[in-house]
C-alpha cells in the first residue's frame, strides 16, 4: 500500500504545481501579456540545460553505449504506435490542426517527470536504469518526430500529403533536441564542463517541470470548461496512452530476451500521461493550445487510476 500511495503522490504533486499556475492567473499575475514567456523559457533555456546537466551527470560513456543498443524495444514500440496513431487519425477523422498533437500524445509518455518517480515507487532503484533507457528512446522520438508532428498542426492545409512531409531538418533540430545531442556528444567524448557551468545548467534546468506545469495551470484558467467534450479527438489519445501503447510494448517486448523487471517497467512507462512539453510546443507553434492542454491535464488526472490498475495487472505476470 505504501508503494501505491507513493506512486499516486508523484502524480498529485504535478497536479498541485499546475494548480499554482491556475491560482496565479486567478490573481492576475499571469495574463495574456506575459503568459507566452513561460513556454519560451522552457523550450529555449531550461529544457536544453536540463538535458545537459542530467544526462552528463547520470550516464558514463559505457552506460550510454549500452542504452543506445538496448533502446530497441521502446524505439520499436514507439515507431509502431506512431504509425498506429496515423491510422487512427484517418479512422476517427481527427480534425486538421489536431492531427500532429494527436499522434505525438498517442505515442509519447511523460517518461521523466512522472516515469522516474513511478518507477522508483513501484520497483525500486534497481529498475531506474530501465526507466532511463525508456526515457532515452522517448526523448529522442518526441523531440524529432513528435516535435515535427506538433508543428505540422500549424499548417492550415487540409492535405494529408502536407501533413506527412513536414519533418524537415529545421523542425527536427529544435533547441531541446540540440541540448540532448550536445549532452550525448559530451558523454561520448568525455568532455567535462566547468563546475560553474554545470551549476548554472542544474539550477536553470530544474525550472523545467514547475514552469511547464504553471503554464498548463494558467492555460486551464483561461479555458471554458463548458466546451470540454470527450470527443473522438480526445478519446483517441486516451485509447493510445492507456491501452494501445502498453499493449504494443507488451507484444514487442515479448520477442526480446530481457529481464522481467525491465519488461514490466517498459509497460508501465508506456502507459503514463502525455508529455508536458506537448503544451509548450503547441504554444510556441500557435496550434490549438486548449486541445494540447486538455490532453496533458486529463491524462495526468486519469493516471491516478491507471497506474494502480497496471500495478495489479503486472503483479500477476
Amino acid at each position: 500500500m505504501s508503494v501505491f500511495l507513493h506512486a499516486i503522490e508523484g502524480v498529485i504533486t504535478l497536479l498541485l504545481m499546475g494548480l499554482s499556475g491556475w491560482y496565479m492567473s486567478y490573481k492576475g499575475w499571469i495574463d495574456e501579456n506575459n503568459r507566452a514567456l513561460l513556454p519560451k523559457l522552457v523550450n529555449y533555456i531550461s529544457l536544453p540545460l536540463f538535458f545537459i546537466y542530467n544526462l552528463t551527470t547520470t550516464f558514463s560513456k559505457d552506460q550510454l553505449e549500452h542504452l543506445i543498443t538496448g533502446a530497441a524495444i521502446p524505439f520499436l514500440s514507439m515507431i509502431i504506435c506512431y504509425f498506429l496513431s496515423l491510422l487512427f487519425v484517418r479512422i476517427l477523422h481527427i480534425k486538421h490542426g489536431h492531427r500532429g498533437t494527436f499522434s505525438a500524445s498517442f505515442t509519447n509518455s511523460n517518461s521523466i517527470f512522472v516515469g522516474v518517480p513511478v518507477t522508483l515507487a513501484l520497483f525500486g532503484e534497481k529498475a531506474l536504469p530501465y526507466a532511463l533507457l525508456f526515457f532515452f528512446a522517448n526523448t529522442t522520438f518526441f523531440w524529432t518526430i513528435g516535435n515535427a508532428s506538433i508543428q505540422s498542426d500549424a499548417n492550415k492545409s487540409s492535405s494529408w500529403k502536407d501533413y506527412m512531409t513536414v519533418a524537415t531538418l529545421k523542425k527536427i533540430f529544435s533547441a531541446p533536441i540540440c541540448g540532448f545531442l550536445i549532452s550525448v556528444f559530451f558523454i561520448l567524448t568525455d568532455i567535462k564542463l566547468p563546475p560553474f557551468l554545470m551549476d548554472t545548467a542544474k539550477y536553470l534546468g530544474n525550472m523545467t517541470t514547475p514552469i511547464a506545469l504553471i503554464f498548463i495551470g494558467a492555460t486551464l484558467y483561461s479555458m471554458d470548461f463548458k466546451k470540454l467534450k470527450f470527443d473522438r479527438d480526445l478519446n483517441g489519445v486516451l485509447l493510445g496512452r492507456f491501452i494501445a501503447a502498453p499493449i504494443v510494448t507488451y507484444i514487442v517486448g515479448s520477442f526480446f530476451p530481457i529481464p522481467e523487471l525491465m519488461f514490466k517497467d517498459f509497460i508501465v512507462m508506456s502507459s503514463l500521461p502525455a508529455m508536458i512539453q506537448t503544451v509548450v510546443l503547441s504554444s510556441l507553434y500557435k496550434t490549438d493550445l486548449e486541445y494540447a492542454t486538455v490532453i496533458v491535464s486529463i491524462t495526468t488526472i486519469l493516471s491516478i487510476i491507471t497506474i494502480p490498475i497496471y500495478m495489479v495487472l503486472l503483479s500477476y505476470m
